[in-house]
């Protein structure tokens, strides 16, 4: 918290109970992304291991991520999502002008989709657009790493970033956006702003629209009823 001086007297209460929220979100947050280093691992020690600068898999950061979810938190409060999912609670109903959806689209969407490609092409070819072993890596000026002693900057993400030693903790799909609005507003963003349209009607990223029949915006400009089921097993 920045400037808690600042802070109205009045809202003091208030302020102390978002602290212990957030305190007690973090330790869940914790203990549910431990359960990925298997037996032995607790919240508390993947604390210290993300402080710990001999561990060479810390945590794992954001591997697996594979969707956004832009939607009142009632849509999703009830589903397990494994920790692979961007969440963003939006209620278009109170969005009168549509500005907050633009936002979104133009900022959130768009930095989720970076953070996914990264991880995405770190995958499939870690030796072009990742960075090797992690445990050979020397810092070069601030700017970047090198494999060695030598060759060029490593860009991208490092093996233990993606994999325990065996299979993979990231599996690479494109990241899939399903925003609870009006289909006609969504496709406006879209049409306002080319690299947002870039990134849809190439297929960089999946767009849904999950506003009463489920539909995925085409690179024809135009939607498609879906199934979202058969989408996410796909």
């Amino acid at each position: 918290f920045l400037d808690e001086c600042q802070i109205p007297a009045s809202h003091t209460a208030e302020v102390q109970r978002l602290k212990q929220s957030l305190a007690s979100a973090a330790t869940l947050t914790r203990a549910e992304r431990a359960v990925r280093f298997g037996e032995g691992i607790d919240g508390e020690q993947l604390l210290e291991r993300s402080r710990d600068w001999s561990q060479v898999r810390p945590e794992w950061g954001l591997a697996g991520n594979a969707a956004m979810i832009v939607a009142p938190r009632e849509r999703t409060k009830p589903l397990r999502l494994g920790g692979r999912v961007f969440l963003h609670s939006y209620d278009y109903q109170k969005d009168q002008d549509f500005s907050t959806l633009e936002l979104i689209m133009t900022a959130p969407m768009v930095v989720a989709n970076w953070i996914n490609m990264q991880y995405f092409a770190s995958t499939v070819d870690n030796s072009t657009y990742g960075c090797g072993n992690k445990a050979l890596h020397n810092v070069v000026g601030g700017i970047g790493v090198l494999e060695g002693n030598s060759g060029d900057l490593r860009t991208g993400l490092p093996i233990q970033s993606l994999s325990g030693g065996e299979g993979l903790q990231h599996e690479p799909v494109r990241l899939q956006v399903f925003i609870d609005a009006p289909a006609e507003e969504i496709q406006a963003v879209v049409m306002r702003h080319d690299h947002v349209h870039d990134l849809v009607t190439n297929g960089w990223l999946h767009l849904f629209c999950i506003q009463g029949q489920t539909q995925r915006y085409g690179a024809d400009d135009t939607w498609e009823p879906v199934s979202i089921g058969k989408t996410a097993e796909a």
